[in-house]
């Protein structure tokens, strides 16, 4: 049964693979599904550096730079506010803390398409409309729910007593938050940092929503170069882009999937 799922999702991107390998003549007269006859790169450099998006021929090299403007900081932001949070709310007990935790997980909760008229709002308030900052706050508000959420759980499975201890020795919130808590956060750390990179990166709709012509995320380019159509539909650059706009993601689970398994179950147990 696994080996049979593992298929499911595994032959797609074999086939995506394969044909951004093969020229047009060979998609045309071979198989879905063969391997090429002769490997050739060119489709993989026309898609970074110039496939038409619109009007624009530039590739998905801009974009996937947007992408990782994106992506970093709106990352380090909402996981270090979710690890404060956390922290604060598991160890640091205060009236409303509840409360304001069964908010914050209510709002993961919440579909997209509900915040984008009062977030669109919001921008053009902040006049961050259409900018790259304006993405960035997007999905460092939008993450930290999640990010609390993941903290949260793993903090309040360590001991109060190790705070207790911290006090009387007179270490205060901060010290206690980077000497104690944030050498024993690594596992949580790497969950949160891929759950959300991920989720930032594979966005589409806050992308196409909130931002505008320089400032589109790949996912957004990738849209604009598959349904663009220019003479012959060159299959083989819309795999090929595909790949490109897919292989952060994938890389960041091929090299630490077996931490991100690791810190999701690590404090679920204790003892």
């Amino acid at each position: 049964m696994l080996i049979g799922m593992a298929l499911v999702y595994l032959i797609p991107l074999f086939i995506v693979v394969i044909t951004s390998l093969k020229d047009m003549e060979e998609i045309r007269t071979g198989s879905l599904i063969s391997l090429p006859r002769t490997l050739t790169f060119q489709p993989w450099i026309t898609a970074w550096s110039e496939a038409c998006a619109g009007i624009q021929c530039d590739g998905v090299r801009p974009y996937f730079w947007n992408s990782v403007i994106i992506a970093i900081p709106a990352v380090a932001i909402s996981t270090t506010l979710g690890m404060l949070n956390g922290y604060i709310i598991a160890q640091w007990k205060f009236r409303g803390a509840n409360l304001i935790f069964s908010l914050m997980l209510f709002g993961c909760f919440i579909p997209f398409q509900i915040v984008l008229l009062p977030m669109a709002k919001m921008l053009g308030l902040l006049g961050l409309a259409g900018s790259i900052p304006g993405l960035v706050l997007v999905h460092v508000v939008y993450g930290i729910g999640f990010t609390t959420l993941f903290f949260r759980n793993y903090f309040v499975t360590i001991s109060k007593e190790l705070i207790r201890a911290a006090r009387i020795d007179g270490a205060g919130f901060f010290r206690i938050c980077w000497s104690i808590f944030l050498p024993l956060s690594l596992p949580v750390i790497v969950v949160t940092v891929i759950w959300q990179f991920t989720q930032i990166w594979n966005d589409f709709l806050f992308g196409v929503s909130f931002s505008q012509a320089g400032t589109q995320p790949i996912t957004v380019a990738l849209n604009n170069i598959v349904n663009s159509t220019t003479g012959v539909k060159e299959y083989n650059v819309d795999m090929a882009a595909a790949v490109l706009s897919a292989l952060p993601t994938l890389l960041v689970y091929v090299v630490a999937g077996k931490y991100f398994v690791r810190g999701l179950t690590s404090g679920s147990v204790k003892g």
